[in-house]
């Protein structure tokens, strides 16, 4: 049985370099200021899809990112691995956007693919860890979902078995398809690129990357459809305007910041019981731990 799968991926900015200039005046990230990667969970989304595109021959990956044009960097670093294609959703009306506009806009270029049997996607995002696009996309196209999935066990006969991740367990679901399905850090590794992949898809660009590239790779990419990934705008997802950007976001980002946490003073005892004790509930009392 062959499948249409497609996964939902996010360039973030690596919030583990989080300085002074991380924030734009009006509460937006700016993303200029901080290096852009692959959204970690997403790439164990990935390992999941190309896994049911290896045991489902004549199946087809299709990555969907919103973002900038430069975020088409994603799709190419997904085509390295093996993932047959990507779509970048980019318009500036899309800027700003909180979890519930990213999901509306995301679910209408879902509609507008059309065709597919599982939408995978991380449990959520490095930049906001919400957890919530997913789950909110599978609202907005009416299908189940499940969430914190470490492996997808099965998928036949229109069902899809998935081992769940719990705080205190594990959990088998079997739900009916198409579904959404969101998966854990704790799922296998995405794999490495493919040297000739690599080598094979290089130069595939967005419309949008084009301008700065020399006119060999111009004519490369005009001559191979297969380097060519599509940038669709909010108009041609047919979204509404009032329900994108910041028009469509009911919540705002009001400050971001690094919080480095810095030893200011140390205390060493010996092997003493009552010290210890109280040690324990003096951190107990000021909440540090328990």
């Amino acid at each position: 049985m062959s499948l249409n799968i497609i996964v939902l991926a996010k360039q973030v900015p690596d919030t583990r370099n989080v300085g002074k200039d991380a924030m734009k005046e009006d509460g937006t990230i700016n993303r200029a200021a901080l290096p852009a990667i692959f959204n970690p969970e997403d790439l164990n989304a990935l390992e999941q899809a190309l896994r049911l595109k290896e045991a489902n021959p004549g199946s087809k990956v299709t990555l969907l990112t919103m973002g900038l044009p430069r975020a088409a960097e994603i799709i190419r670093e997904a085509m390295y691995r093996g993932a047959d294609g990507g779509i970048v959703l980019t318009d500036r009306v899309l800027g700003g956007a909180d979890t519930l506009a990213t999901s509306y806009s995301l679910a209408q270029a879902v509609k507008k693919i059309g065709d597919f049997d599982i939408i995978l996607g991380g449990r959520q995002a490095i930049d906001g860890d919400t957890a919530q696009v997913g789950p909110q996309i599978a609202e907005k196209l009416g299908i189940p979902q499940v969430t914190y999935a470490e492996d997808i066990l099965d998928l036949k006969d229109g069902y899809v078995t998935v081992l769940r991740r719990l705080e205190h367990g594990v959990e088998t679901v079997k739900a009916p398809l198409p579904c959404v399905v969101t998966v854990t850090g704790s799922a296998p590794e995405c794999r490495p690129r493919n040297a000739f992949r690599v080598i094979r898809y290089k130069n595939a660009c967005a419309a949008g990357e084009l301008a700065g590239k020399s006119d060999d790779v111009k004519a490369r990419v005009a001559a191979r459809p297969d380097l060519q990934i599509p940038e669709w705008s909010a108009a041609f997802v047919e979204a509404d305007p009032t329900q994108i950007g910041m028009p469509g976001s009911p919540t705002k980002v009001k400050a971001i910041e690094n919080v480095v946490f810095t030893a200011k003073e140390s205390l060493c005892m010996d092997n003493d019981d009552e010290k210890i004790e109280n040690l324990v509930k003096e951190l107990i009392a000021n909440h540090t731990i328990g």
